[in-house]
This record gives C-alpha cells, sequence and structure tokens, in this order.
C-alpha cells in the first residue's frame, strides 16, 4: 500500500508537471495566434491550419478562387520546426503504411467539414477568444464529431498499424517540399498565384510569419499538441492534462485580442464566419470525427508530417487536395453563408464514413460457454 501511494503521488506530481507545461505553451501559441493579426494576418485568422493549406492550394493553382490564394510561411514553419527539434532529439522517425489511400479520402472530408464551418479546431479557439459565439457552437460540434469516433474506436475501428521504413529518403520530402514553397513565395515566379483582395492578401511579413511558424512547430512537437487528442482524453480517460494546451491558447488570445481591440463580442458581423448554426455545429462534427480516426487534427498531422510519419504526410496532401476540391466544388462557405453544396457534401462525407467505419472496424468475438450464465 505504502509503494502505491509513493507511486500514486509521483505520477501526479509528473502530471501536474505536464500540465503546467502544456498550459505555457498554449499561451505562447495562443499570443502568437492573435498577434499575428496584428501584423497583417486576417482577423480571427493569425493561424488556421485548414484555411491556410486551401490558401496554398490555391497559390499552387489547384484552385481558381482569387482571394484565398497565397503560399502561407506560417506552415512551412510548422513543419520544419517540427523537422529540426525532431532530428536534435533523435525522434525523426520514417514510418508509414497505416492505410495511406484511406487516410487521403478522410483528409479531403475533414477539409469539407473545416471550410463549411471556416477554419480549423486551432482557428476554432482563436474564433472563441476574439469575441465570435458562432465558433462556440462549433466547439459543440467538434465535442460531438470527437465522441462519435470514439465510439468507432470503441467498437474496434483501426487504418491499421505503420510500420518503420528502412529507407529514410521518403521522411525528407515534405520538409523539402515546403523549402520549395518557401523559395516560391520569396522569387514569386509566375505560375504561383498571389491573392490581391480578400483573405489571402492579408499577410504577416514573411520572415515573421516563418520564424513563428518554426516556434510554434517547435512547441507542438514537444508538447504533442493536439486540439481534438485533448478533448479525446477528457471523454475517454477524464485526463484534463492535454486539455490545459487549449485553455492556454484561448485565455492569451482572449487578452491579447482585447489588448489591441481585435475583439468583437456577438454572433453577427464576425470576420470571415456565418451565423448558420446547424452547419457550424456540423462542419466541425465532421473535423472532429475524422481527427479521431485520422489521430489527429490538422495542426497535429503537419507536426507528425514534419517528423517524418508518412501517413501524416499523406493526410496532409489529402487536406491540401481538400482545399482545393472545396472550391472547385463549390462547398466552401462564406460570411454570406453555407452553399447547397456545401450542405450535401457534408452529410454524403458522413455517409462515407459511417461505411468506412463500419468496414474498417474488427470483429469482437465473445465466446460463451454454456455452463456459464451471463448477467442475472
Amino acid at each position: 500500500m505504502k509503494k502505491y501511494i509513493i507511486y500514486s503521488e509521483k505520477n501526479n506530481k509528473e502530471r501536474c508537471g505536464l500540465m503546467k507545461k502544456l498550459l505555457s505553451i498554449g499561451i505562447i501559441v495562443g499570443f502568437i495566434g492573435a498577434i499575428l493579426t496584428k501584423l497583417g494576418n486576417p482577423v480571427n485568422m493569425g493561424f488556421c491550419i485548414a484555411c491556410f493549406l486551401r490558401d496554398i492550394a490555391g497559390g499552387l493553382n489547384m484552385h481558381q478562387a482569387g482571394i484565398v490564394q497565397y503560399l502561407r510561411p506560417e506552415v512551412a514553419g510548422l513543419v520544419l520546426g517540427a523537422f529540426i527539434i525532431a532530428l536534435v532529439k533523435n525522434e525523426f522517425k520514417v514510418e508509414g503504411g497505416s492505410a495511406p489511400l484511406l487516410r487521403f479520402f478522410i483528409a479531403i472530408f475533414m477539409m469539407v467539414g473545416a471550410m463549411v464551418f471556416l477554419g480549423c479546431p486551432l482557428r476554432m479557439v482563436l474564433r472563441i477568444a476574439g469575441g465570435d459565439l458562432n465558433a462556440i457552437v462549433g466547439l459543440f460540434g467538434f465535442i460531438f464529431g470527437i465522441y462519435l469516433g470514439l465510439k468507432a474506436l470503441k467498437g474496434g475501428f483501426t487504418l491499421g498499424k505503420a510500420t518503420k521504413q528502412e529507407n529514410k529518403t521518403s521522411g525528407y520530402i515534405m520538409p523539402a517540399f515546403f523549402v520549395m514553397l518557401l523559395i516560391f513565395v520569396v522569387v514569386k515566379p509566375e505560375f504561383i498565384n498571389f491573392s490581391s483582395e480578400g483573405p489571402g492578401s492579408f499577410t504577416a511579413p514573411i520572415l515573421v510569419a516563418l520564424g513563428t511558424g518554426l516556434i510554434v512547430g517547435i512547441l507542438a512537437q514537444r508538447s504533442r499538441l493536439c486540439m481534438a487528442g485533448g478533448i479525446r482524453d477528457v471523454l475517454m480517460i477524464k485526463d484534463f492534462h492535454m486539455v490545459s494546451g487549449f485553455i492556454g491558447i484561448l485565455v492569451a488570445a482572449l487578452i491579447t485580442n482585447i489588448a489591441i481591440g481585435k475583439f468583437n463580442l456577438g454572433f453577427a458581423e464576425q470576420n470571415v464566419a456565418h451565423t448558420e448554426h446547424i452547419w457550424n455545429f456540423l462542419g466541425l462534427a465532421l473535423v472532429g470525427f475524422c481527427a479521431i480516426l485520422l489521430g489527429g487534427c490538422p495542426l497535429r498531422q503537419l507536426i507528425l508530417a514534419g517528423q517524418g510519419n508518412l501517413d501524416a504526410a499523406t493526410t496532409v496532401l489529402g487536406l491540401i487536395v481538400g482545399g482545393a476540391v472545396v472550391h472547385n466544388f463549390g462547398t466552401a462557405a462564406s460570411p454570406a453563408g453555407v452553399p447547397t453544396n456545401g450542405k450535401i457534401g457534408v452529410v454524403i462525407c458522413f455517409i462515407i464514413l459511417a461505411v468506412i467505419v463500419f468496414t474498417h472496424s474488427k470483429k469482437i468475438i465473445v465466446r460463451r460457454d454454456k455452463d456459464v450464465s451471463i448477467g442475472r
């Protein structure tokens, strides 16, 4: 009993220390997310993984929505920050092979949901911190989606196990890809698009954007920060340490937004947002569902891709393609509301996900002995 008590106290002390670490990192990320809007990024969009990957798709000519085209240096910073710190800490591990094609399409579905809500889970927090009450509706949807994902996991859903790759070359492709995008941002070749108006034209200085991305990438890699993972742990095992990063981002961004005059409380007249509550809810529910099936939110996928995870890299590519799909197929929402194609798209994605979960769930066989009575 004595040994147990000593272990329990030690465990609690370590857990408390981890919570403080995540809270501190969340505060830094929240401050950076808010201050980037002061330095040029769109309001309530200092960081938005889904929006930024959609902008990258536009910059690469994958869609022709002229107001959202820019090779965001923040995203390159996130991947490269994770890549560098993973090398330094000897955590760069090249592994993959866990249902890559399925991950690619689930990532597209995640982007469909994100663009109906108009933001990823990280932007959801930054929108709440900016006073956008529509994002609170989205938060409830996100939690519901994570709940659905957990039900799938408990039902035996799995995408299979990733395996270690003997040749590490593949692990360097994603960091190299984002270095190439950085070069394009600086050189500005003719085949790369740059928005002259709209959200894509609101940009922080390149070095600032890259630097902040590197900082957040390093911190996120060291802390395993994941917006979906925090809520998952609360729902599944009543563990609140991961969600403390979520709280840190919210508090820091809220205080910073108030200080710099970017706080606007209400549902109406929010920047790059709409007031269709059902679709704000369902959009982020779809994102939360996909995040649990994929093993992480869009931010976490970028970080994992930076540290050599090929499955996460495939997911990131799916998100970029998804950014093109939502505009080419007219499913992306706008401040005017959610188009019919967007509503149909969300419903179809949920139906396909249900089929995927059903077909990729291991059957749990319970053998019953004739002489054993179950229940009363």
